[in-house]
């Protein structure tokens, strides 16, 4: 069977997959995967650039894709005067105290030698760390007094919500470039542990800071590119065309809404592909592969590693943080809680193992396929429990537990599948040539 064929077939067969759920049980549920499907297949190309491309081990995926959720709020939701009012100055005051006590440490660092350097630099920050705090928390607890029911937090910017999304992926990339400046240096198993836990940092100082984006309050009601379910309902006109199809207008706006978000996502994934391509079989993408492949190697031919590596980790989280603000757009609010590091990086490294890594189709592939069966194991799970202990008793303690733990078939279902890829194609469906 020649390549073409082989990835023909198997994008055919995923098309049959989606348009038979629409067919057979929904076509709100069709849409639903169609939409998470191509937010999925944007993060694993995200991780194809660092791991693909340059063999950098991130596991703090998590925290960019939660910073490009943030990057939505800060800017498309509308700012809250009586927050900046109380206390907006003295919160930018406190940050630029924080960050020039930093630049000053470096700098006593810098000038400084011997027993002289060490006590310079923690004195500078010891005072840096009193002053930020002493400007600081009065702003932060003056912000978050104001209707923390309703807000407590400055707000946005109040810019398109489509703006958001480069936006979230420009914050995202100066997030790992300061990750990338301290733990690109790292062996591959010690930047997976870095990231990692720098990932937790991130979600754990969003979910902490309600000045911020509320916190564990979340951020509800945020602005979105496509109408609002209840105005088309209301449009005579859209509740007209919808009978003459034959579709209840409830339904129908539904569906128009979803369809829409597939259209844009659709089109920011075509981008981004067609970009990753330009890049995979440039001068630069070889040299990227040949760099993953041989770091020795391409160092003695005068590349430098470091820097190159810098540059893939930044790009492919910037990848990663519009991702998040798709994601983030879709749901319609931000919920820091709901950012699970390791549970959820896992899935999307099977993607890219399962689709194929260092190629850019395969992890489109498999950022469909496994969010997917990822979605369809939680409905099949009860009905193959029932299945396999059928011939039981009802009372029986192993039927019981099966039956119970049907909800967890999830996660087993997604490790039997890296497995038998693993096995069977361990260079992943569609194979880097």
């Amino acid at each position: 069977m020649s390549d073409m064929m082989r990835k023909s077939l198997l994008f055919g067969a995923m098309a049959l997959l989606i348009i038979g759920e629409g067919v057979f049980v929904s076509w709100n549920s069709a849409l639903f995967i169609l939409n998470f499907g191509l937010i999925s297949a944007i993060l694993a190309l995200g991780v194809n650039l660092q791991w693909g491309f340059a063999g950098l081990f991130n596991v703090g995926i998590m925290g960019f894709v939660a910073l490009g959720g943030l990057g939505v709020v800060l800017a498309s939701m509308p700012p809250v005067g009586e927050a900046w009012s109380a206390g907006g100055a003295r919160v930018i005051a406190g940050l630029l105290v924080g960050a020039a006590s930093v630049v000053a440490a470096v700098f006593t660092y810098k000038r400084l030698a011997g027993r002289a350097r060490i006590l310079g630099t923690i004195g500078v920050l010891l005072v840096g760390f009193f002053v930020y705090r002493g400007v600081f928390d009065p702003a932060v607890q003056a912000i978050e007094a104001v209707n923390p029911a309703g807000t407590g937090y400055l707000g946005g910017l109040g810019l398109p919500v489509l703006l958001a999304w480069p936006i979230g992926g420009v914050l995202a990339a100066g997030a790992a470039w300061l990750v990338g400046k301290t733990a690109l240096g790292l062996r591959s198993d010690y930047l997976a542990i870095a990231t990692l836990g720098i990932a937790e940092i991130i979600i754990a100082v969003m979910k902490n800071e309600d000045w911020l984006a509320r916190g564990v309050k979340n951020v509800v009601g945020l602005p979105r590119p496509m109408p609002y379910e209840i105005d088309l309902q209301q449009s005579e006109r859209f509740a007209g065309v919808a009978q003459s199809l034959g579709i209840d207008p409830v339904t129908a706006s539904t569906l128009y809404v979803k369809l829409g978000y597939s259209v844009l996502f659709t089109a920011v994934l075509v981008l981004i592909f067609a970009a990753a391509q330009l890049a995979l079989h440039s001068p630069w993408g070889r040299m990227m592969r040949a760099i993953r492949d041989n770091e020795v190697a391409a160092e003695a031919m005068g590349k430098d590693v470091t820097r190159r590596h810098l540059q893939i980790f930044v790009l492919g989280s910037a990848v990663c943080g519009i991702a998040g603000a798709m994601m983030t757009t879709l749901d319609g609010q931000l919920t820091p809680g709901s950012y699970q590091p390791l549970r959820y990086t896992f899935l999307i490294w099977v993607m890219v193992i399962v689709g194929g890594s260092g190629n850019n189709l395969g992890a489109v592939l498999g950022g469909f396929l496994i969010f997917y069966l990822y979605t369809k194991v939680e409905v099949w799970g009860p009905d193959i429990m029932a299945f396999v202990t059928a011939g039981m008793a009802d009372d029986n303690a192993l039927k019981i537990h099966l039956i119970d733990s049907a909800a967890h078939m999830k996660l087993l279902s997604m490790g039997v599948i890296l497995l038998l890829v693993l096995r069977f194609s361990p260079r992943g469906l569609i194979p880097e040539k």
